[in-house]
Parts: C-alpha cells; structure tokens; sequence
C-alpha cells in the first residue's frame, strides 16, 4: 500500500440480479482525509462503502483497503475498519455501557473495560452510560454507534448517512469529532446529502446510479463542472425563474433563500441573457462563485436512474 493512500480501488463492480448497482468504480483516498461521497437515494453509495469494507465481494475490480486486497482479504478489512450503518444497528435493550462492552467483545479489545470507559468519557456518554439505548433521541444515538465505531481503535471510518434524522446541533458536534479525529490520522469516507457537511470534506465524488461522475479536491469540483452562476435578487423570483427557463445559456435555476442562482457552461451566452433580463426587470444581478450546491445539481440533472424503466 501507498504510504499516502489507504485506499485505492479501481473498477468496482456490482450487480443485483439484472441491475448493475455499482459500474466500474475507482477511488484513491488519502490516509487523514474526510473524504465525501455524495449523490441520490439508490446511487450506490452504501453498496460501495459495503464492497470497500468487507461486506460485500465486488463481481468485477480489484484494489486494496487498508493494504489488504478487497476481493481476497475481507476478514482482514472488517478488523480494521469502524462502520457506521445509516440506520441504527445496536441494541436498543442494552444500556450505552453493555452496547459499547459487547462490541469491544466482539473485537477482542485488550482492557476491555478501561477502553469502554474512556469510550464513554470521549464521547460525552459517561453520564448516561446506565440508560437504554432504545430512549435515547437521534442525536445521542448517532454518538453511542460513533463510539461503538471506535472502540477497537480503526485506522478507517466509514460514514454512512451517519447525520441523517438528527438536529443541527448534534450535527455540527458530529462533526467537530470527526474533524479532531481526522487530525489524529484516521480515515474517513462519509456519504452524505448535506451540502454544508460536503464542504467540510477534504475530497469528494459525486456518485450518481452506479457511476462516478466527478471526483477531486472540493474547492475544485465547481471548477471542474465548469459553471458560471449570476445570482439574482429582488421581487417576482417566481416570475423570473419561469422565464428563465429555457434561455440561451441558462442550463440551470435554482432557488437559494431569497434569491436565484442561475448558472450554466457557456459563460459568454448565460451572461448576454442575463444582461437582456436586467435591463428589463427590477431584480439586481451579481457574478458569484458556482458553489458544490450548483455542481451537484447540474450533475444530478443530467443522470439517469438505473433502476428506471428508461434505463432497464
């Protein structure tokens, strides 16, 4: 394994029946990085997280995780990795405590009970670590299944959904963790469909119905796609939105908060329609910075499901 890659993959193939769920993919991801999986419900996020940590045995591809081959060595992989499912998967009879000693069990957790109760302490879940997981609100669930994920010290997390169904609070303190743990040297690949989250990744890539459709550092993805957004404000959006639907130029109108970002890849053309729509209307325009929001949206509105009947 690359000192610098803890994981690198290519081709990563899978399929469910006649449906191909996962076509072809490839990802290098750096040891430290957050890096951010993003795309639609049924992209193949999870089956690829699934394939990258063991669970599943790709049809086609080859790679490794962690320096072991995900094809021959997946025993090896789950040992250590830290999975978070998207739904929550511990025992709602058990106390946090009994959660967070069952696992360390499962994992052979040398010392065991002074690394649960430093668990406990590192996660803000000694106070209640008597209470019964199955009262606990979304949010401090999401914290006993991070720390389940970290009880036998992984070297790689892997985030599925892990904020879905939670309250902002208790996502920006996920995410502070994840962030401190990052500087400590752990990995962690995380889908999400939240755009603030996205931009706190190091890395992303955009997963559409089984293919990537674009991959890189974040501050660089708007680049990639190629955007060039103006940003209207100002009364009658509605009206200006359906106008603008269909101009030379405009491949994309979207609404944020009080005003609209209109953007598409022919600078030149969005900018002669958007000059014709300012001299006419009472909104005021300005150039801004095509944003992660713009790119993924424009990705999105040029993929197809492949679980469609278009796509069969």
């Amino acid at each position: 394994m690359s000192a610098e890659q803890v994981i690198n993959v290519r081709g990563l193939t899978k399929r469910f029946g006649d449906k191909l769920v996962v076509d072809h993919f490839d990802i290098a991801v750096p040891r430290g990085a957050i890096y951010g999986f993003l795309g639609p419900n049924g992209s193949g996020k999870t089956t690829t997280i699934r394939m990258l940590c063991g669970l599943l045995t790709p049809d086609e591809g080859s790679g490794t995780c962690l320096g072991f081959d995900v094809r021959k060595q997946a025993s090896r992989i789950k040992t250590e990795v830290g999975y978070m499912t998207q739904k929550f998967s511990l025992y709602e009879d058990l106390t946090i405590r009994e959660n967070l000693d069952f696992v360390a069990r499962m994992y052979g957790v040398t010392d065991r009970r002074k690394r649960v109760t430093a668990a406990l302490e590192d996660l803000g879940l000694a106070d209640r670590a008597g209470q019964l997981a199955g009262t606990l609100s979304g949010g401090w669930k999401q914290r006993l299944a991070l720390a389940a994920c970290l009880i036998h010290d992984p070297k790689l997390l892997l985030l599925d959904e892990p904020t879905a169904g939670v309250d902002p609070k208790a996502r920006r303190d996920f995410w502070d963790e994840i962030r401190r743990l990052s500087k400590a040297g752990v990995t962690v690949l995380v889908s999400t469909h939240y755009m603030d989250e996205a931009i706190q990744c190091d890395f992303i890539t955009y997963i559409a119905y089984g293919k990537k459709l674009i991959d890189g550092p974040a501050g660089e993805i708007p680049h990639k796609v190629g955007l060039t957004t103006w940003r209207a404000e100002g009364p009658q959006l509605a009206a200006l939105e359906a106008a603008l639907q269909g101009q030379s130029g405009v491949e994309q109108v979207a609404r944020f908060g009080s005003a609209l970002h209109v953007s598409g890849t022919d600078a030149d053309l969005l900018e002669t329609t958007v000059r014709r729509f300012e001299a006419q209307g009472d909104q005021r325009w300005s150039q801004v910075p095509a944003g992660l929001e713009e790119a993924f949206i424009y990705l999105m509105t040029g993929s197809r499901d492949n679980f469609s009947r278009d796509a069969a």
